[in-house]
This record gives C-alpha cells, sequence and structure tokens, in this order.
C-alpha cells in the first residue's frame, strides 16, 4: 500500500502598506486640512453625491486662498512645521506647504493679519517673506 502525502505551503501575506508608506515617506510636500465647521453636499469628489464637479465656482463659497513665500523649508518636515503652526490660526481651514518652491498656500475663511502668518511661521523655525 502506498501512501501519498499533500503538503499545504502557505505563503505570507502581500505588504501592501509598504508601498504606501514609502510613497507617503517620499512626498516633498505637506498639507494640512481642517475639519469643516459647515459640511457641504457638494463640490469635491469626498462628497456625499460622490461627484468630483459642483455648479459654485469655487470647493468653499467664501474662502480665501492666499500664497505665501517662506525661505529655510528644505523637507517634508520642514513643511510640516509650518503647516502645523499656521493650522491653528483661527479661520484657517488647509495648509499646503512645498519646500522646492517654498510657497504655503493657505484657505481660510476670511483674509489672515500677515503678521499673524509671520509669527506663526516664526515659532515653526522659519521666516515669512510675504505674500508669493
Amino acid at each position: 500500500m502506498s501512501r501519498s502525502l499533500t503538503r499545504t505551503v502557505r505563503r505570507a501575506p502581500a505588504q501592501t502598506g509598504t508601498t504606501a508608506a514609502l510613497d507617503k515617506e517620499n512626498d516633498m510636500s505637506a498639507q494640512t486640512e481642517l475639519p469643516q465647521i459647515a459640511a457641504e453636499s457638494t463640490g469635491s469628489c469626498c462628497s456625499p453625491s460622490g461627484s468630483c464637479h459642483s455648479d459654485s465656482a469655487g470647493a468653499t463659497e467664501g474662502a480665501v486662498t492666499t500664497v505665501y513665500q517662506v525661505t529655510g523649508m528644505t523637507c517634508g518636515h520642514c513643511e510640516g512645521a509650518v503647516s502645523s503652526e499656521i493650522s491653528e490660526l483661527a479661520g484657517v481651514t488647509s495648509v499646503k506647504a512645498v519646500a522646492s518652491t517654498g510657497q504655503v498656500t493657505v484657505v481660510s475663511a476670511a483674509p489672515l493679519d500677515e503678521e499673524a502668518v509671520r509669527a506663526a511661521v516664526d515659532e515653526a523655525g522659519y521666516e515669512l517673506v510675504g505674500k508669493a
């Protein structure tokens, strides 16, 4: 009588998060999104309707977008530090800092006091040159 043996080989699950983590680590821009006070049902692909388009001209009605020039940022950590400090200013809804250009784009409910932005950038350890 002959016996046959069956061997089950199990493979380790694919490391799906590794590539995403490396991509995120190598990303050279930092963006901070803050929760919106009043959620809108349209205006982004993340909207409840799933639409990427809206009938309004801007994604956030009445929002002010200002681009500032900042010196001293060289990496993603720098971008995060600047974004974090500016995000704490009243009325700021989003901040995106890009080290390679030195530009920081700020979206706020109303125009920001430039001296408040300057103080936030200074607190992060960088210098605000002014509006880009």
